[in-house]
């Protein structure tokens, strides 16, 4: 379906390549349809990688879709060039008289503070506000789940142990929701966060309905106002290789990092962990666009790992004429192109 998104967008390219029908705002303007207007409120840190898999996502409808993302005037992001956000990122005050079909709030990396602590949660809460009146349906996401929850609800958040890292099963609850057509009853989905939600605390709320949980993740889906508020605590919007990403970043930190549950191929144990690659998880609950990748780059593998790695390198590489494109374009463009640059490194030099 075609998606309507800012000219220049780095994903255009990106999802060209995948087939996906983008169409950016020049082009749109020249049709007379009424699209789903979709705003997308991103907090998480490698934010041109967070638009690239919710736009993937959202690509599987054969509905047009306007969208716009939001930032926050409160809070400047220190891994995006100032230049992409100043390009293709509306402030809120810029956005709060218009009314949108439905919203996306994404994770943050700030699970670790109370929300009060949160240095944008003033911001938070007016969006939170102003969401309940201009927006149809929001979907939130991981700590933005957690933070909805406890601002409307006042369910609050408890750490964990360790870190839930990994893909686990979910089984859905009521069954025949809309939001789950095409699913089956059990489906999977990545999860990467150090604080929950307790089932208990949930049940409690008669506004609230688990309508996804867990054996070992615990809830994973919570509904309210009759579907016009969703709580996801996990991240379905993930590529296939955004845990080994995560998995990599925080090994060079930190030395007591685990590998992603449910992830990896099990011969990982004994084998060179410099050459981790995603396993075949299983499809369900993933987007087709990433299933898809996942699919094609492990039916091709023999069993060797340089095959293996050859594969996924040439799967998640990023097309030349993506690069070519923007070389003589705003500075914008040049920094977003090596920001993925630096994400997919050791995908395009293996």
């Amino acid at each position: 379906m075609p998606l309507r998104i800012p000219d220049r967008l780095p994903a255009i390219d990106i999802l060209k390549q995948e087939n996906i029908f983008v169409m950016d705002d020049t082009r749109a303007h020249t049709q007379d349809i009424r699209p789903l207007k979709i705003v997308i409120l991103n907090l998480m840190p490698l934010k041109i990688t967070t638009e690239t898999d919710l736009i993937r996502l959202l690509s599987n409808t054969p509905l047009q879709m306007d969208i716009t993302f939001m930032k926050l005037k409160s809070h400047t992001p220190k891994n995006t060039p100032i230049e992409h956000m100043m390009m293709f990122y509306k402030d809120f005050d810029e956005l709060k008289t218009q009314k949108f079909d439905g919203m996306i709030i994404t994770g943050a990396p700030v699970e670790g503070l109370p929300f009060e602590e949160v240095t944008y949660w003033d911001e938070m809460k007016k969006i939170f506000e102003w969401a309940r009146s201009h927006v149809h349906s929001t979907l939130y996401i991981c700590w933005a789940a957690q933070a909805g929850l406890y601002y409307y609800y006042g369910i609050p958040k408890y750490p964990l142990e360790k870190k839930k890292f990994g893909v686990f099963e979910q089984r859905m609850i009521p069954e025949r929701l809309p939001i789950f057509r095409g699913f089956d009853d059990s489906f999977y989905m990545p999860h990467s966060r150090h604080t929950e939600i307790h089932r208990e605390d949930i049940l409690r709320n008669e506004n609230l309905t688990i309508i996804a949980e867990g054996e070992e993740s615990g809830v994973s889906m919570v509904l309210a106002r009759s579907g016009r508020e969703f709580y996801v605590t996990g991240h379905l919007e993930y590529a296939p290789n955004t845990l080994d990403n995560e998995y990599r970043r925080d090994r060079n930190i930190r030395t007591d990092v685990e590998l992603p549950r449910n992830y990896h191929h099990s011969d990982l144990q004994t084998v060179n962990r410099e050459f981790l690659r995603p396993a075949r998880i299983p499809m369900k609950g993933l987007s087709f666009a990433a299933a898809a990748t996942v699919e094609a780059a492990t039916s091709q593998v023999s069993g060797s790992t340089d095959d293996s790695r050859k594969v996924f390198a040439a799967v998640l590489e990023l097309p030349p004429s993506f690069l070519a494109r923007f070389e003589s374009k705003e500075n914008a463009c040049a920094e977003s192109r090596r920001v993925i640059s630096d994400e997919d490194t050791f995908y395009r030099n293996i």
